[in-house]
């Protein structure tokens, strides 16, 4: 075990492919500052994947924070819960950024923070407390990934029981820009230690990794330290390269298990948590505070002062532009999440959800392209850049054509479209949009 520790302390884990990016890490340095209580949150009722929650409130309800306002009746998902306390002002179908219509819960804010009777922490030590008592816990707290997949943890954890040997918390934070993670890690790194050891209870398991980045050393240091005479715990420091965040990745670079097409981390021995994702774990076990807000990251050359805020899901982007300074100069565009993986946004009032990572706003100037576009060349760049060892040239010409049976016979559902292919690319292909069009058309083939 020593041997162990010091090898590792010298070792940096990587996987094979990905691309080396500019990090533009420029808030780093910037501590979490919370958003001054806004004026109205507008809740959706479907965050996470899975079904959309039905509303348990009416419109002049007061309500209060962490007070259920939605519950999902069937199958997959997550109930929802007041951000803010004050009254339900509208209950308003409105769509989100894929044109997708869903029901909002508008909540008129009293700036009191008044705390729901529910929000209470479990009444066991956590030695005594079972399994299905954490999954059901981690389920009443709406709590779902908070690296941008959004899967509902609950689900996550109920079907690795059983079967996996290793938690391993992601810290990566891989994409340029963000670094909402990284002072989760410098400010709260005891909620993110804390929820590796509930999940490590709920799963029976004996081995729990925290990987991190090597582009995060203060945050190395402190953790390392922390987990100095816990014998279960490790840290792994992981090579800085995109998209190292992956799961798949992460896996295969610690563990060198590869998962097989099809088949999920469990199915490996393995559950990767965001560190987001852990620390609200930790919260709803020992204080009984659902998921209720999160860390953003707002910048990109038209924000004035660039920050990370604690903002309560709900409130728009609009509020967190407001708290840092407003805009310099028009954004022509804005992206929820990292530029590799994120979503474009169209409406600078809509609100922040358990999937924001962070807030980008960039301008003409900056979203200038420089790429000349021309038709493939046939350089190899993308097959050899690929995290996932697939061939997108291939696939791009498959989709181009509309033979989609094909690219599927080469693997394109095993794309991760993060985007590497892309960036690689000397053409400026929009290679990971050609592979979204076919896998769009093969699931409507099902």
């Amino acid at each position: 075990m020593l041997f162990r520790k010091e090898y590792e302390k010298n070792v940096k884990f990587t996987f094979r492919g990905g691309t080396h990016l500019n990090e533009h890490k420029d808030t780093a340095g910037l501590a979490t500052v919370r958003l001054p209580e806004p004026k109205t949150v507008s809740i959706p009722l479907s965050q996470p994947i899975g079904a959309h929650a039905t509303p348990v409130v009416a419109v002049g309800d007061r309500v209060l924070v962490g007070q259920v306002i939605g519950v999902v009746e069937s199958g997959l998902g997550c109930p929802v819960h007041a951000s803010v306390s004050g009254t339900v002002k509208e209950i308003v179908t409105k769509n989100n950024a894929q044109g997708v219509p869903i029901r909002n819960i508008v909540i008129e804010n009293d700036g009191e923070r008044t705390l729901h009777e529910s929000v209470k922490a479990w009444e066991k030590p956590l030695e005594e407390t079972t399994p299905e008592e954490i999954v059901e816990i981690v389920r009443q707290a709406g709590i779902s990934g908070l690296g941008g997949a959004t899967f509902p943890t609950y689900a996550k954890l109920q079907s690795a029981i059983g079967k996996v040997d290793t938690v391993i918390i992601n810290c990566a934070e891989c994409e340029p820009y963000i670094t909402a993670n990284h002072r989760l890690l410098l400010e709260r790194s005891y909620t993110v230690i804390s929820g590796l050891e509930i999940v490590m209870h709920a799963l029976s398991v004996n081995e729990g990794i925290i990987a991190v980045e090597d582009n995060k050393p203060d945050a190395i240091a402190l953790l390392q330290k922390a987990v100095e005479g816990k014998p279960r715990l490790r840290v792994c420091v992981l090579k800085t390269k995109y998209p190292q965040g992956d799961e798949r990745q992460i896996i295969y670079a610690i563990k060198r298990r590869e998962i097989p097409a099809g088949k999920l981390p469990a199915d490996v021995g393995c559950v990767v948590i965001n560190a987001e994702t852990s620390s609200a774990i930790c919260r709803a076990f020992y204080r009984g505070v659902p998921l209720v807000s999160r860390i953003v990251t707002v910048t990109g050359d038209c924000i004035k002062e660039p920050k990370n805020v604690r903002a309560p899901l709900g409130a728009s982007y609009a509020d967190l532009v407001e708290f840092c300074g407003g805009l310099v100069k028009p954004p022509k565009k804005i992206v929820s999440g990292g530029p590799m993986m994120g979503q474009a946004q169209w409406d600078i009032n809509a609100p922040v959800v358990k999937g924001t990572s962070a807030l980008l706003f960039f301008s003409e100037e900056y979203d200038k392209i420089n790429t000349y576009h021309s038709a493939c060349i046939h350089c190899g760049n993308c097959v050899a850049h690929c995290p996932m060892h697939l061939m997108p040239n291939y696939l791009t010409q498959y989709a181009q054509a509309r033979q989609y049976d094909e690219a599927a016979k080469m693997n394109v559902m095993s794309c991760v479209e993060c985007g590497t292919c892309t960036y690689n690319c000397p053409a400026g292909v929009q290679i990971v949009q050609y592979i979204r069009v076919a896998k769009g058309a093969l699931r409507m083939k099902k």
